[in-house]
């Protein structure tokens, strides 16, 4: 596929099975990953009502906890059979040292993925991989062997917080505020682009010392010289002496004598020193005013502070806070743009291919997009594409480039099928997928057990109170009834929902859609003139087709889900891309 039939791709699917079917063989120019630590932890997405009000909503979008399985010693198998190089021998090693736990589950499934990584990154390609001290050390280990040890660059280490709550009487230990960010590379030649941080007022104040007559430019007086000769390096350079004490360059012939005991004249080579640069590179710098001459007559040069671009980035990254409040998408594992726009900018080009296998809420993804590079993200469950997709929406707006996502339900035997894969929490991938048809956020935390009749909300505005009506959804996949219809009624009732939908997988049968009707209508009290089915009953079908769709009152901006800031692409441009 040629840059000018791009479209930007966004997977949702276990990133294993996507990299092995649908990413091609070195065709990516960066790879960002942040994947699970092996915390322990759920990783949860918080909902935040738009109306200001902290929502009791928090949906597990996947756990954290890794167990030895069956499924993990086909992984182990596939990786020490089939996979070339170091790995199958420290894989080995691994297991014998940690044994068949937790951990070794999780390093076997990131064993699996560094090998596909390894294949679709592009010989001039970079990968970062973004993790803690739980798992770091063997990470380094795997990425050693896969990447190769000549290959890598820097552990960079990033300070996501001041203070951590694992620094507290009772814990005995040091608080952990800062992640690690291994750095390799897949050669020895690789797409860099030098970041910079600003000069502190310390090295400003010790350097930039002079002003500039007649402004506030700061500059300081570079050096002129060299210890050896290259090209017209010998010359006489002379300066003449005004009466007030000041020095500039007079590139007349009507020279003044040097005083020998104290003026530097003469011709270099002087002292085992040389001019750096030409005798006409020197009469242009003048003529620029870019010279300045010392107490002595050495002519300097003049570097202004304005001109330089900063101190060349380090891997010790302090200047970066963690995710501010107005970017927060309330994704409990989201990243600060400002990370991965650094980290795409120094990795990558224009045009080039940024990969996000654990792509999450898409921080990497809206980086790539603002910053002109084509990209690809994965993720395995429907709450992040959904936030993805929105999050991009929201940002570029008519900005966005032509993208695609791949691996949702297309059809009514698609739907069926995610709704019975039960390998991969099915059920509660196909509500999060069917509530999205319709704009809704998620209520039901497959942690929560047994089912409490909502799957979803939708708030809305049609007056002036700033206070969210709100809409229940209730999603099935199985057979229907009318009782689940009067259900759904009761369910209104307790939620104080003025609508509530009924989406389907089967069609509803007419005592459903008489049930339905016998609701009555929903009249909002400032637009007496319109009529909204109190329950409305929708099928997937129709959903997909366009056939149908939530009816109820769109004055306002949708108040369900969080949105992300508006923000401009960056300075350039990029013909190649469509």
């Amino acid at each position: 596929m040629t840059t000018t039939d791009w479209k930007n791709q966004l997977y949702f699917g276990d990133n294993l099975d996507i990299l092995r079917n649908h990413i091609a063989d070195n065709s990516v120019d960066l790879i960002y990953l942040d994947p699970p630590f092996n915390s322990n932890a759920n990783y949860n997405v918080l909902f935040q009502e738009k109306s200001g009000e902290q929502s009791t909503a928090q949906i597990t979008a996947f756990e954290d906890t890794w167990q030895w399985s069956l499924e993990s010693e086909i992984a182990y198998q596939d990786v020490v059979t089939n996979a070339t190089g170091k790995l199958p021998a420290l894989l080995q090693a691994m297991r014998q040292f940690l044994g068949t736990n937790d951990m070794m589950a999780y390093l076997t499934m990131m064993a699996q993925r560094m090998v596909e990584l390894h294949r679709v990154l592009k010989s001039t390609g970079s990968i970062y991989l973004h993790c803690d001290p739980t798992a770091s050390h063997y990470l380094k280990l795997l990425m050693d062997s896969v990447f190769g040890a000549r290959n890598y660059r820097n552990e960079i280490s990033w300070r996501r917080t001041n203070a951590h709550n694992d620094a507290k009487q009772g814990r005995r230990q040091f608080g952990n505020v800062r992640d690690t960010i291994l750095f390799y590379t897949k050669s020895n030649r690789w797409i860099w682009n030098w970041q910079y941080t600003e000069y502190d007022s310390e090295y400003i104040s010790n350097f930039y010392k002079f002003t500039e007559p007649g402004s506030e430019r700061l500059y300081q007086m570079d050096n002129l010289t060299a210890a050896k000769p290259g090209g017209d390096t010998s010359y006489e350079w002379r300066v003449k002496r005004p009466r007030d004490g000041n020095w500039e360059a007079d590139l007349t012939d009507e020279y003044l004598a040097p005083i020998d005991t104290w003026e530097y004249k003469g011709v270099l080579p002087y002292r085992g020193r040389y001019w750096g640069y030409s005798k006409a590179g020197l009469i242009a710098m003048s003529e620029e005013g870019r010279l300045a001459y010392t107490k002595g007559g050495v002519p300097r040069y003049k570097r202004y502070l304005d001109e330089m671009p900063g101190v060349p980035l380090q891997n010790d990254w302090t200047d970066i806070r963690p995710t501010s409040r107005s970017e927060s998408l309330n994704y409990a594992t989201q990243k600060p743009k400002a990370l991965l726009e650094r980290i795409v900018g120094a990795s990558s080009n224009e045009g080039d291919v940024v990969l996000d296998p654990f792509c999450g809420c898409g921080t990497a993804i809206a980086a790539a997009e603002r910053l002109n590079r084509r990209w690809i993200g994965i993720d395995v469950t429907h709450i992040a594409i959904t936030l993805i997709r929105r999050r991009l929406d929201d940002t570029f707006k008519a900005d966005l480039r032509p993208h695609e996502v791949l691996g949702q339900p297309q059809d009514v035997a698609s739907a069926q099928a995610l709704a019975t894969d039960s390998e991969n929490s099915g059920r509660y991938q196909f509500e999060w997928w069917a509530l999205d048809l319709v704009d809704a956020r998620p209520a039901q935390d497959r942690k929560k057990g047994a089912d409490s009749g909502i799957d979803g909300y939708i708030n809305f505005f049609d007056d002036n109170s700033g206070k969210a009506k709100r809409i229940v959804v209730q999603v099935k996949s199985g057979n229907v009834s009318r009782n689940q219809i009067a259900t759904l009624k009761g369910d209104m009732e307790r939620e104080k929902a003025e609508i509530g939908l009924f989406i389907t997988l089967k069609p509803p049968s007419g005592p459903m859609e008489s049930e339905a009707v016998s609701a009555g209508f929903y009249t909002p009290e400032h637009y007496p003139d319109s009529h909204y089915p109190r329950i409305q009953i929708l099928t997937i079908e129709d959903l997909l087709t366009g056939g149908a769709r939530a009816e109820y009152p769109r004055l306002a901006p949708d108040a369900t889900f969080r949105r992300a800031q508006r923000r401009g692409r960056a300075a350039g441009t990029q013909s190649t891309l469509v």
